[in-house]
Order: C-alpha cells, then structure tokens, then sequence
C-alpha cells in the first residue's frame, strides 16, 4: 500500500544520491554484486537490500540471515493459524473440570 510506495521512493532517491557521488576519493561506495544470482532475486528490482545488510558480501552472513528470515516466516503462519483456528474449532470436554470451565467458554484472542 502506502507504506511500500513510500518505502520504495525512499529506496530510489537514496540511489540517485548516491549515484551523483564522484568515484575518485578513497571512500566511495562499491555495490557489492555478491548475490545477484540467488534463488529469488527478480525483475525489476534484482537483488534488493535496502538496508543495506549484505553490503559486505559475506556469504556466511547472508545465509544465516535468509535461514533466519525463513524461520521467522514460517512461525508467523503459524501463530496466524492459531488466532484463526478457534474461530472454527474448539476442543470438546473442560478445559478446568474443577472449576467447570469448558474450552467452549473461554473467549478468543
């Protein structure tokens, strides 16, 4: 939506600056091309950081972070799952017997 709009114009007028800087001094940025050839890497945009975590090239460091990003992806479906699974399904019988708190009594969320 919005956000992505905003966020990709913040991308691209972060590259027009940084493609006006002059190449002489010592100090100029090097576009690390490392991982160009990644599974996932896509037209329009090819091999998109914009924070700029892989700009040293460290394979070991992208690895773990793509590893990391899968996990976390992967737990996220999940906990979604499990907010939206008792809106359909709820276990039959007590969740306390003592107290005579069924689990068809306790609310969602």
């Amino acid at each position: 939506g919005a956000f992505a709009a905003v966020s990709l114009g913040a991308v691209l007028a972060r590259g027009a600056g940084e493609s006006g800087r002059q190449s002489g001094s010592a100090s100029a940025t090097t576009v690390v091309r490392a991982f160009e050839n990644e599974l996932g890497v896509q037209a329009p945009l090819g091999f998109w950081d914009p924070l700029g975590f892989t700009k040293d090239g460290d394979k070991e460091s992208f690895k773990r972070r793509r590893v990391t990003e899968l996990k976390n992806g992967r737990v996220a479906m999940i906990a979604a799952m499990g907010y939206i699974a008792p809106e359909y399904f709820r276990w039959p019988g007590y969740c306390s017997t003592s107290a005579g708190v069924k689990f068809a009594d306790i609310p969602n969320g």
